[in-house]
């Protein structure tokens, strides 16, 4: 998979950025190809990358103001128009939980002074990732940063309940499913044996990220595109390029023997809010190790202005935490040129392929030396 990285990387930092990228490439090339300072090499790759990001952010236009009593537009029979291409990609670098640097403070005590400094230190730590990264011994570009490059964050951090800004503790019952969850990974951990495609992640299966995984911030692959129909929401993913297809004022969930990777979804409208309530996942996929059949998950997609929308989920699951629980963030209004692009993972998979059969490489070597 991790090629794919690369190259859809490439591909998409070629379309948009390829004055800057052509710029930084030909400065690389005419660098000496040695050099005895790996410090003086980092701060180059630093100096390349942030040309990178000041290039992007100069293409990208400014967030219009939003204007005053402003309402978002209907849909043809009536509902709230979501329609367009979305993005997450502003809201990289947030913690998940708040900081111990904030102490007793809430999210709305941040003060849009402190927002602006966090984000400029959030970005500050991509770009030093991004240029430790280009430390690859295998000498890979790592252009599939472009995308966080210029986080425009919206909160300090992103548990909003309970207000202490943290993940309530497991009950009993997660406690429980957690050690189990552990013990599984100290006997197949990522040093193995790896017996089948079964023992690893949904994600490296390219199968699935889950709910609300799918809806988080990554290294790439940001993009969302809402589609509304009479009755219906659709949100297209364009990590792992799921589709869910979200029914409204609909009937009562499925019986709760049916179970998929993403849940059982229904959807309504308070206001102007998009209200949707998700059940019956399969535990395999189920949030931070919830029970499947009792994890009810309730997101809220609430329209702040023409350009951006607050998404935010509720999880419930009384099989593995002491009370509910709530996150979010902001998705941010693209143009059509963000649309997703097709993932293709189960095609360019070839990072599962390789581990399955490097530990059949690592048995055959080890029966061979038994031999001998």
């Amino acid at each position: 998979m991790r090629m794919r990285f690369y190259l859809v990387s490439a591909a998409l930092v070629f379309a948009s950025t390829t004055v800057v990228v052509t710029t930084i490439a030909a400065a690389q090339s005419s660098s000496p190809k040695a050099s005895d300072d790996a410090d003086a090499k980092r701060v180059k790759e630093r100096e390349l990358i942030q040309q990178v990001a000041d290039g992007l952010k100069a293409k990208e236009a400014a967030p219009a103001s939003v204007p005053k009593n402003w309402k978002p537009g209907r849909t043809a029979w009536g509902d709230p128009d979501l329609t367009g291409m979305y993005s997450n990609s502003e809201e990289s670098g947030i913690p998940f939980e708040k900081p111990a640097e904030f102490g007793d403070r809430r999210l709305e005590d941040i003060t849009p002074g402190e927002l602006a400094k966090l984000t400029a230190q959030h970005q500050a730590q991509t770009i030093d990732r991004a240029a430790s990264a280009t430390d690859d011994p295998n000498g890979h570009p790592q252009l599939f940063w472009w995308e966080n490059l210029n986080p425009q964050n919206s909160r300090a951090w992103l548990v909003s309940d309970p207000p202490d800004g943290h993940i309530p503790p497991l009950n009993a019952d997660g406690q429980r499913r957690a050690r189990e969850a552990a013990a599984r990974r100290r006997g197949n951990g990522f040093d193995g044996p790896f017996n089948g495609p079964e023992e690893l992640s949904l994600y490296d299966r390219c199968i699935s990220r889950g709910l609300p995984g799918s809806m988080m911030p990554s290294i790439y692959g940001s993009s969302y595109q809402i589609l509304q129909g009479p009755g219906y929401v659709a949100i297209i993913y364009e990590m792992v390029h799921e589709t869910r297809v979200i029914p409204l004022n609909g009937p009562v969930h499925v019986g709760r023997h049916i179970q998929t990777y993403m849940g059982d979804a229904r959807g309504h409208w308070e206001g102007n809010t998009l209200v949707v309530e998700t059940t019956n996942f399969k535990d395999s996929s189920a949030y931070r190790g919830a029970n499947g059949d009792t994890l009810r998950l309730t997101e809220h997609f609430k329209p702040l202005g023409p350009n951006a929308v607050e998404w935010s989920t509720t999880v419930e699951d009384p099989q593995t935490w002491t009370r509910p629980w709530t996150f979010g963030m902001n998705l941010s209004r693209k143009d059509e040129s963000k649309r997703p692009f097709e993932y293709a993972c189960h095609e360019g998979n070839y990072g599962l392929k390789n581990i399955l059969s490097a530990s059949r490489a690592a048995e055959r070597s080890a029966q061979q030396s038994t031999k001998d």
